[in-house]
């Protein structure tokens, strides 16, 4: 397979799309300065290529009625692939979890949960995450308020 290195049209295509994927292609071409054919194109590459995994929209989570983020701490008693795999499977079945990541130093998942309110939260926690055979420790944190939140990569070094 031969590599392809993108240049700095497909950067700034990715910027734009990024911070606005519903830019029309005729939009995004004479942003860039390309004819929107050739253009299109480069974005197609960059689907295959992989670059582009998917494209959203963000709603806006107070006015889809989920006002509570919390952030989840979790430690699973074995810290073994088999114990990691089966944890992290069973997180993609709980909508609830926006993001879940594996983290290293002292404890295991860091998670991102969103509810409509404290007993929605609480019954996430009964029914499914201290229901989970294997975790050893859970430390909440709910966040007050969102400071900064950004689904766009900083491009700059590449730009």
């Amino acid at each position: 397979m031969i590599e392809y290195k993108l240049d700095a049209i497909d950067w700034k295509i990715l910027d734009l799309l990024q911070s606005d994927a519903g830019i029309s292609n005729l939009e995004l071409s004479e942003k860039v300065c390309l004819s929107p054919s050739p253009c299109s194109r480069r974005v197609k590459n960059l689907e295959q290529l992989g670059y582009i995994l998917r494209r959203v929209t963000l709603i806006d989570p107070k006015k889809a009625g989920l006002p509570v983020t919390v952030f989840i701490q979790v430690t699973l008693h074995h810290q073994v692939k088999k114990d990691l795999d089966h944890f992290a499977q069973q997180v993609l079945n709980w909508p609830e979890v926006m993001e879940c990541y594996l983290m290293t130093g002292d404890f295991d998942y860091l998670m991102r949960v969103v509810t409509p309110d404290l007993q929605s939260y609480q019954t996430f926690l009964d029914d499914k995450l201290t229901a989970f055979d294997g975790i050893d420790h859970i430390k909440s944190s709910f966040s007050l308020k969102p400071i900064c939140y950004k689904t766009e990569l900083p491009f700059g070094h590449l730009l």
